[in-house]
């Protein structure tokens, strides 16, 4: 009786891991880029905003994340490029957090959020390779000193978040 438990056991387990394993057999890890796109080019972005300057600091944040994660290559220009990446920052938004005790109607904290929209493309046939139209980057922070060094505080942040969520958007697109 002993026997046919275990035996059964074993079955049972084997069933359960192969079942599991059998729906991981199409994942992949790392990029799912087509094979032949191997480097990509990064304009300035373009911004829509009001929020004068945001662009430059979001194209230095995406091109170190693009960097940092490796599976694309920069390239210096588009002629030498497999791949443009497009991004138009569409949104600039402060959104209060956290109000003053005292003065109800003051803001103490606020979240910084910054979109993009994003397409990347083969420099050789055109063809869209990513698309994304809506891609969000966000920070907080804290009311302290005059308001504009406050929002220059918290910029930074915001552009990083939007980069290393451009990165895998792009990179790991479906």
């Amino acid at each position: 009786m002993k026997n046919k438990l275990a035996a059964l056991s074993f079955v049972l387990s084997a069933a359960v891991i192969g079942l599991t394993l059998s729906g991981c057999a199409t994942y992949k890890l790392g990029s799912m880029l087509p094979p032949e796109i191997r480097t990509v080019y990064v304009p300035t972005f373009l911004n829509e905003t009001d929020e004068p300057f945001i662009e430059i600091d979001a194209t230095r944040a995406t091109v170190q994340a693009l960097q940092i994660d490796g599976s694309l290559r920069l390239a210096g220009s588009p002629e030498i490029a497999d791949s443009i990446l497009k991004v138009t920052i569409v949104g600039y938004q402060l959104e209060p957090i956290t109000y003053d005790t005292v003065r109800r109607t003051a803001a103490n904290e606020y979240r910084l959020l910054i979109s993009a929209r994003v397409l990347l493309t083969n420099s050789k046939t055109g063809a869209v390779i990513a698309e994304n139209p809506l891609i969000q980057g966000e920070s907080t922070f804290d009311v302290a000193g005059d308001f504009t060094s406050s929002k220059a505080r918290g910029l930074p942040a915001a552009v990083r978040d939007l980069g290393s969520r451009i990165v895998p958007a792009v990179v790991e697109a479906w």
